[in-house]
């Protein structure tokens, strides 16, 4: 059996097909069936324990983080407050009080 996609507004899964479109009867949201088939899933972010990283979240350091080119460390326990996800290696692009724009790994960090 095809499973039918969830609500992108409200995240359903109650949704159904009626004609060409997707309805969800939680918000009355509808969308075409074409538009679903032609959607590029991103990757998941995951933090150092397996919690999903989004946009905008908080997230704290668990280990000290030599920076490239530059005596400075970035300690652990340090807080960053609004994070945002990017492709390639270091996957979190941030900016750290003190230090400035930095890109880690999000193996060296956990959600807030």
């Amino acid at each position: 059996m095809n499973q039918l996609p969830k609500c992108p507004t409200c995240s359903s899964t109650f949704t159904y097909e009626d004609g060409e479109m997707y309805v969800c009867p939680e918000c009355a949201h509808e969308w075409p069936i074409s538009a679903v088939e032609n959607t590029v899933s991103e990757p998941v972010v995951r933090d150092a324990f397996g919690n999903e990283l989004k946009a905008g979240d908080s997230i704290t350091v668990v280990k000290d983080l030599k920076i490239k080119g530059s005596s400075a460390v970035v300690k652990t326990g340090v807080k960053i407050k609004i994070i945002r996800l990017v492709s390639g290696d270091h996957d979190i692009d941030c900016k750290i009080d003190g230090i400035g724009a930095m890109q880690l790994k999000s193996e060296f960090v956990k959600k807030a």
